[in-house]
């Protein structure tokens, strides 16, 4: 034990030097239209470049002497034996620091607005104030890392530096980036029409027709927008975690030789509209079910039926919606199907129960985490989507649509928005816990210490020909989709003149030759690299916190575990474009001044895809044994060498779902970064949207199809870069297999 209480030594005081180094030696503020390593060398000079240290003793601003002060006395507990009088010291000099920094940032950091009042000059210096830099983030990282280690010595967590130091990190995370920018847009639902707090405010803008009505079962029009929300999150989670089962099942579980052969392709299939922006599909179905569409036309010429507008509405949400989220669905169920043990087959069919029972009876039940899982995703994102809803909505009216033309119609009822979305999240809060209630306790352990290296049993045939005939022609009708919207981008223009044509992705993506070498002349290279670098950064910080979080929730217990792990689910209760107004409030004045940077950009990709890693890490750890963790502790590994060598092999698939996921999403987003784009950080979605309002449809679809080209070679690079999960088992076609009393014997 002894190098073990070294390296945790060692560990403190490594953190205790980083606060003060960042406070002596890099820049505390952020400097604006430059980086921070460009202004280095002036850290001693003045008030913008200047480090803490600098700040506190040359230009006034004394409040920064609480972070100096918690880092030396958390600097006197590490130099302590480990114990809780050291705990103590910690947790003293982490918190001092911590909530002396950030209190003070708060208040001042809006432009001293306590102070003016008495015109000192600590308003004068909060006027000058700037955002958070370099110094300031790795100062604070410090201050909270050794108050959770502080914690983790006073017996909480049971004594666990690395469990500490993660779930308060996290915490943190979870709170600065999601539930302050949240309560900062949801607050107005508690205001006024003057401004002034009311109790009453959320109850008259939510407690009327409009929202709970139930017109549409006593013969009238519609329903409020409260049930249609329910009514259509409902029918959109059942749809896509049956077919993301369906399509599971059949990637995982391939019959014969014929079945091993189309397994790739099914699984490119499978993950197509995930990696397509959201309009494409929209217009993919309009093309086909609109008006004017090939299917009205057909009926027109055939039958004299007159086209009408009936695609349009909750049928064709429905239909839009599980296009897009039944991939959520597949990712999540492939996981889960990958891990259940052949053992547990194979015994079942060893007591004489033939493949139908086995499947009803084992494989269907340990398949519970994933099903849940995949179910909880799909509601809250049906609830938070609006894009489908703007192109095919028709007159269905739901929250998600609500909420974005109280933000951005002409009435901008701030007020209004912030109660409907409360709605929303009080109605994710209320899955998640009927989730929890329908799981409970119960233990779907598949993969354990002991080697597997049984074959998966082929699914019945009854359940085979079910899958066979739901799945296969749900991916045909992807294909047909999909078809119709790549050959827009091919075409002069569509509806009028279809000859065959390049100039669309010539005018976005033209290459020339300069003076100076190779020129970038296509229109749209600039948001290409733009979005591509921004996605690139936030996928594996994306990755890497999900997971992390997931085996927090997973593996270890500790008070507010709940609260935890709804906050990690919130971004998708909350709408894209309130989470977008949201960071815009919250990070557009000091001490988090992002509003312009890449970095909010990235952060909101992070936090906005976060719940699908944390989800489909969540369904993988219930199936993995304790024993494995305990038996590489027992082997005295620590906690870190134990989730990075032995945990996270055994979790590639939830790992490539979340890299994936994130990456691609991100890509094709819409209603979250709508607000935080500008001229220098102009996306890929942005472009196009603005090439779809000037009518420039073939541009946008060649982009589209380029974007769907790009994402499809990235989602092949990440899962072979990643690889496969090694459960030590045999490969080849699942045929049927009836064992005998005999066979089960040996």
């Amino acid at each position: 034990m002894k190098p073990l209480k070294t390296g945790s030594a060692a560990l403190l005081r490594l953190w205790v030097a980083a606060g003060l180094l960042a406070y002596a030696l890099l820049p505390w503020y952020a400097v604006q239209d430059t980086s921070w390593v460009a202004v280095l060398p002036q850290v001693w000079g003045g008030a913008e470049s200047a480090s803490g240290l600098v700040q506190a003793a040359v230009h006034g601003r004394s409040w920064l002497l609480a972070g100096i002060a918690g880092l030396l006395i958390a600097g006197v507990g590490a130099l302590l034996p480990a114990g809780r009088v050291q705990g103590r010291w910690l947790l003293a000099g982490g918190a001092v620091g911590a909530l002396g920094l950030s209190g003070s940032g708060f208040l001042i950091g809006a432009r001293g607005w306590a102070f003016e009042a008495l015109n000192s000059r600590l308003g004068e210096l909060a006027g000058n104030q700037f955002g958070m830099g370099i110094g300031a983030l790795v100062a604070l990282s410090a201050l909270v890392m050794l108050a959770a280690f502080g914690l983790a010595r006073l017996g909480y967590f049971k004594g666990d530096l690395f469990v500490a130091g993660a779930v308060v990190a996290c915490a943190v995370l979870l709170l600065v980036f999601i539930a302050f920018p949240v309560s900062k847009a949801l607050h107005g639902a508690f205001l006024d029409e003057a401004g002034r707090w009311s109790v009453t405010a959320m109850a008259e803008r939510v407690g009327n027709e409009r929202v709970w009505g139930l017109g549409c079962l006593a013969g009238g029009v519609r329903c409020g927008v409260a049930w249609n929300t329910l009514a259509l999150a409902l029918l959109t989670a059942t749809g896509t975690t049956v077919l993301g089962t369906m399509m599971a099942l059949m990637a995982e579980r391939p019959s014969g030789a014929a079945g091993l052969r189309f397994q790739g392709l099914l699984k490119v299939l499978a993950m197509l509209p995930i990696i397509t922006p959201p309009f494409v599909v929209g217009l993919g179905l309009i093309l086909l079910f609109g008006r004017a569409g090939v299917v009205n036309q057909l009926l027109e010429s055939a039958f004299g039926i007159t086209p009408t507008r009936w695609f349009y509405g909750l049928f064709g949400v429905w239909i839009a919606q599980l296009f897009a989220f039944t991939p959520i669905a597949f990712m999540i169920l492939r996981g889960v199907v990958q891990g259940v043990a052949p053992s547990l087959e194979e015994a079942a069919q060893t007591l004489r129960a033939d493949r139908r029972q086995t499947f009803m009876t084992i494989t269907l039940p340990l398949l519970k985490p994933g099903l849940a899982n995949a179910f909880l995703v799909g509601f809250i994102e049906s609830m938070a989507d609006f894009g489908n809803h703007i192109v095919v909505g028709g007159q269905y009216s739901v929250l998600s649509t609500e909420i974005f033309f109280a933000i951005v119609g002409a009435q901008y009822d701030q007020g209004r928005a912030a109660s409907l979305a409360w709605l929303l999240t009080l109605f994710a809060l209320t899955v998640f816990a009927l989730q929890q209630a329908v799981l409970g306790r119960q233990n779907f352990t598949t993969v354990g210490g002991k080697g597997d290296a049984g074959v998966p049993m082929a699914l019945p045939d009854g359940v085979r020909r079910l899958i066979h005939g739901v799945a296969l022609p749900w991916i045909a009708f992807t294909v047909v989709v999909y078809g119709f919207a790549f050959a827009g981008g091919f075409v002069q223009t569509w509806g009028r003149d279809y000859s065959f044509t390049l100039n669309h992705f010539k005018t976005a993506f033209a290459l020339e030759w300069g003076q100076f070498g190779l020129v970038w002349a296509g229109t749209a290279w600039n948001s290409l690299f733009t979005t591509v670098k921004l996605a690139a950064a936030s996928a594996p910080l994306t990755a890497a916190a999900g997971l992390l979080m997931a085996w927090l929730l997973a593996r270890t217990a500790f008070r507010g575990q709940g609260l935890f792990e709804f906050a990690a689910l919130l971004a998708f209760a909350i709408p894209g474009t309130v989470l977008g107004v949201s960071y815009i409030l919250a990070f557009n004045v000091p001490p988090f001044e992002l509003t312009g940077t890449g970095l909010i950009i990235v952060l909101c990709f992070m936090f906005r895809n976060l719940p699908v890693g944390v989800r489909a890490g969540t369904a993988a750890f219930k199936q993995l044994d304790k024993s494995l963790d305990e038996a590489s502790l027992m082997l005295r590994a620590s906690t870190a060498q134990t989730l990075f060598k032995v945990v996270l092999p055994l979790l590639k698939p939830a790992l490539i779902a979340a890299l994936v996921y994130s990456f691609v999403r991100s890509m094709t987003t819409v209603s979250a970064v709508i607000f935080l784009v500008t001229a220098e950080n102009e996306l890929a979605t942005t472009y196009i949207i603005g090439r779809v309002g000037n009518g420039d449809y073939g541009v946008a679809l060649a982009y589209c199809t380029v974007l769907i080209v790009l994402m499809s070679l990235a989602t092949g690079l990440i899962q072979f870069l990643v690889g496969e999960r090694k459960l030590g088992r045999r490969t080849g076609a699942l045929l049927p297999v009836k064992l005998t009393s005999t066979q089960g014997m040996t």
